[in-house]
């Protein structure tokens, strides 16, 4: 067996001996040698071995299996195989958002050997090896193999702490990890066998959590719980707030967004006074995972007058405010509520029933009239999912802000990329949760930027299974986010139209038919309520059009319906 086909060979036997269950191979020359060594795993039922064309959907498909695994609380780890040059910065959006996100990920990148870096050979990056520091948990660059016999335990060693480092296995936190590997020719499969053994190939074990410290009772207290792939980080704000008696404030991806304290459009009610005053009126905030969707919260976790405790098992915490007073590995409480608690946790429970109540009456009007709305579409794509179990992707801008605001708390596995909260690889982010979770799939709420950003995501692959995902596009003809904020009226609407809110024309349908992706486009809430309802199976695109100029309008008509029914009482 020629050096290369060992070193490959060594490396993915390796890899599945640790755990790995998903390879994704965009394909390449260099990288051959892994390819045909993570083919021959695939044909031995060892590993699934996903192939996609585009690095950049291949890296977010990684992405979505690892988010996918978690939400079932499987291993998450998952490698994504590139060959060199532009190929793998292609890969340096997933890296980031697993990153922030806190997401397993594994690069195997294909390299030249090291003699020809800095010699102007073709597709060479000099830096390659280093293309993703820092914001990489474990970084190796493995020479091209000489003697694979005597090599072979340090090329475990080397995955071994790659995978560990993935995990967060030693207490830094779960993120990525880069293993840059050189190849010489020949690239191609030789007879032969790989070196055996298992030497060199740790298995590290995890690092327990302490005790959880315990927090004082008396203070009005509200539980905060923001992204978080881990489904454990979601589950413990649940079992606090539940356990304390506290309103849960649960974003959509937090993994705690249900049972009988979790609150609905919260964020509306952080602006909103009942007949005791401001509902926002908390003394005390614990925080769990990485809250990032409104300004309202923004703005209570940056009071003076509130003591923010984050509760973070990590290395790393969110405290964008700079007003954390501590950050524990894990919170409980033990002695019964007090008064002000109590009447605080009554306060929001009422308010909560009154603001979901009004969102829910201001949808169905809409939807009476005929009228069909992202709020209304994230609310139907839920009650989709909570009936059949489907797991629910949202992309970043709108659509998870509308699921935030329009879907009750109901439990339902759903996941966002909102380490950086972009809008990048969602198509393929969703595919790779669907994927993952086999049977069930999953239902993308998505909106048209996001969509066609990712459109290579559609592109068949012969021989590669279709994910069962129910895309819910939202096509509101450009950026509907922008409409709500502060830009839609600083400057000329031909302005903002041409630099902010950049309207496309594309022809949804004409795409997915290039694609071989069914499509339909539903004209009323009864006909699309039963298209997002219809079980996921295969890839399918339910586009519905909404108008843009209504975003703005809408979403003040919420804030004051809400406003008033709670202070009404």
């Amino acid at each position: 067996m020629n050096p290369s086909t060992a070193l490959a060979t060594v490396l993915v036997d390796a890899l599945v001996s640790l755990g790995l269950r998903h390879l994704v191979l965009s394909p390449g020359s260099r990288s051959a040698p892994l390819a045909y060594a993570a083919a021959g795993a695939a044909d031995a039922g060892r590993l699934e071995l996903h192939v996609r064309v585009d690095e950049r959907s291949a890296g977010f498909l990684a992405l979505g299996l690892a988010r996918g695994a978690l939400t079932r609380g499987e291993d998450p780890l998952v490698a994504v195989v590139t060959t060199s040059g532009t190929a793998v910065a292609n890969l340096h959006p997933a890296v980031l958002e697993a990153s922030h996100a806190g997401v397993p990920l594994l690069v195997l990148s294909a390299d030249r050997p090291h003699e020809l870096r800095g010699s102007g050979a073709s597709q060479t990056a000099d830096a390659q090896a280093r293309l993703f520091l820092p914001s990489v948990r474990f970084s190796a660059d493995v020479p091209a193999p000489a003697d694979p016999d005597r090599q072979a335990p340090a090329w475990r060693s080397v995955v071994a702490r790659a995978a560990a480092a993935a995990r967060g296995a030693r207490g830094g936190g779960a993120g990525p990890a880069h293993v840059n590997v050189a190849f010489a020719d020949p690239l191609t499969p030789s007879p032969g066998a790989a070196p055996g053994g298992s030497a060199g190939l740790a298995r590290v074990a995890t690092v327990p959590l302490p005790p959880p410290a315990m927090l004082p009772r008396g203070p009005r207290t509200v539980v905060l719980a923001g992204d978080a792939p881990h489904a454990s980080v979601g589950a413990a704000a649940r079992e606090l707030a539940e356990g304390a008696g506290w309103p849960l404030l649960a974003e959509p991806s937090s993994g705690a967004r249900g049972g009988p304290q979790a609150v609905g459009p919260y964020r509306l009610l952080l602006g909103a006074c009942d007949a005791e005053g401001p509902l926002d009126a908390a003394e005390r905030v614990v925080v769990f995972g990485h809250p990032t969707l409104s300004r309202p919260v923004t703005r209570l976790l940056a009071r003076d007058d509130v003591e923010l405790v984050v509760v973070s098992a990590s290395g790393t915490w969110p405290d964008a405010g700079f007003r954390a007073s501590a950050v524990l590995p894990a919170a409980t409480v033990a002695a019964p509520a007090g008064g002000a608690e109590l009447e605080f946790s009554a306060r929001w429970a009422r308010a909560a029933k009154l603001a979901q109540d009004a969102v829910d009456a201001l949808l169905d009007a809409e939807a009476a009239a005929g009228v069909l709305s992202g709020p209304w579409a994230a609310r139907a794509a839920v009650r989709a999912c909570a009936a059949d179990g489907a797991a629910f992707v949202v992309a970043a801008s709108n659509p998870v802000r509308d699921a935030d605001l329009a879907t009750r708390p109901a439990g339902v596995p759903t996941v966002s990329n909102r380490g950086l909260a972009g809008i990048d690889g969602t198509l393929a982010t969703a595919s790779g949760v669907a994927l993952a979770r086999g049977g069930g799939g999953a239902r993308l709420l998505v909106g048209d930027l996001a969509f066609l950003h990712d459109a290579n995501a559609l592109l068949p692959v012969p021989g590669e299974a279709r994910p069962d995902l129910t895309v819910v596009l939202v096509n509101d003809d450009g950026g509907g986010i922008f409409e709500t904020l502060e830009h839609a009226s600083s400057v000329s609407r031909s302005t903002f139209e041409r630099v902010v809110a950049t309207p496309h024309g594309v022809d949804v349908a004409a795409l997915c038919a290039a694609t071989h992706v069914p499509h339909e486009r539903p004209a009323t809430p009864a006909a699309a309520a039963a298209a997002i309802a219809a079980p996921p199976e295969g890839l399918r695109v339910v586009e519905l059009r909404v108008p843009r100029a209504q975003v703005a309008d809408r979403a003040r008509r919420f804030a004051d319906a809400v406003r008033a029914v709670v202070a009404a009482g």
